[in-house]
């Protein structure tokens, strides 16, 4: 089997047009179909469904889309082991939760790309179990997570711990609660506007709450830190946002931040990868070293002083 067949069809499934597959592999549009034909004649099976457009795998199509990237990513590996110093290729499969994909990533990727442009880097956004459960199965190569204090990482993984990010609770000004110090149970008549079951954040709130036998009443669930902030100034419940999210919001104006005595907590931010094939060692070590400094540049600390002094 030729891997050169391989290559020009994933390019083909994942650009869905011959022209951009041609074009990202440097080909003629006749040379990139003979090899995407010379591979359907070597499998004895139709591969591309060319009545529509996007062109678009078909049934075994797909089966052989995967099977074909596991085996050029098995190509990349053994490469590497043959020059483990040169320049790396291939995939970099990276997981991020959604909270760390807005703020995080912009400074990283650029370094990525300008250190190692031949890699590709493919970026999944989840909640922290979710992306612990894909490294674990080693659809993912590394990944950032966000876990209450206290969760033991499994002992299989390499973790580094990059941050800690302080949690504080908000509510709409218009609300009128007491800027003095109040407890969990103070606020239990309130229903909480949270992310999807699966956040640190939220994870945390629930255990504390559950602690002390009080409710869990979730207003709204909502994807994204600005939306929930929207919703929290506008008196749909009461959210959780750590402090440097919440002094960029354009709804910062509205809200107020609790003192809440007996929830004064946050998740603690890791960087964690398996093992690695030796084309992304490099690769994995600089994402951790940039993102470790992005997160440092925050000033964590000194935003949530400023957000407890509001």
């Amino acid at each position: 089997m030729n891997t050169r067949d391989l290559e020009a069809f994933v390019a083909v499934v994942e650009s869905g047009s011959m022209v951009r597959a041609a074009e990202r592999l440097h080909l003629t549009q006749p040379g990139l179909t003979r090899r995407v034909q010379s591979l359907e004649s070597m499998l004895g099976t139709v591969l591309l469904d060319r009545q529509g457009k996007p062109l678009k795998p078909t049934a075994a199509g797909n089966e052989v889309y995967v099977l074909a990237r596991t085996v050029l990513r098995a190509v990349d590996d053994l490469m590497s082991v043959a020059s483990p110093e040169s320049e790396p290729t291939g995939e970099l499969r990276i997981g991020m939760p959604p909270f760390l994909a807005e703020v995080a990533l912009e400074k990283p990727f650029d370094l990525l790309r300008s250190a190692f442009p031949r890699l590709t880097l493919r970026v999944t956004a989840g909640w922290s179990p979710t992306l612990l459960h894909n490294l674990e199965r080693s659809s993912l190569d590394a990944t950032t997570l966000l876990m209450p204090l206290g969760f033991a990482l499994p002992e299989t993984l390499q973790a580094s711990p990059l941050a800690f990010l302080p949690t504080v609770v908000v509510a709409a000004r218009s609300l009128g609660l007491p800027n003095a110090p109040t407890t969990l149970a103070d606020l239990a008549r309130h229903e909480w506007v949270l992310n999807q079951d699966g956040c640190g954040m939220r994870s945390a709130l629930r255990r504390s709450l559950e602690a002390a036998a009080l409710p869990f009443n979730v207003a709204v669930e909502a994807f994204g830190s600005e939306l929930q902030l929207s919703l929290v100034a506008r008196g749909l419940g009461i959210g959780l946002v750590t402090p440097d999210i919440l002094e960029r919001s354009a709804h910062f104006p509205a809200l107020q931040v609790l003192d809440v005595t007996d929830f004064r907590t946050g998740v603690n931010v890791w960087f964690v990868h398996g093992s690695l094939p030796g084309r992304l060692t490099r690769p994995v070590e600089l994402l951790r070293k940039s993102l470790t400094d992005v997160l440092a540049e925050g000033t964590v600390e000194k935003r949530t002083n400023d957000a407890k002094e509001i």
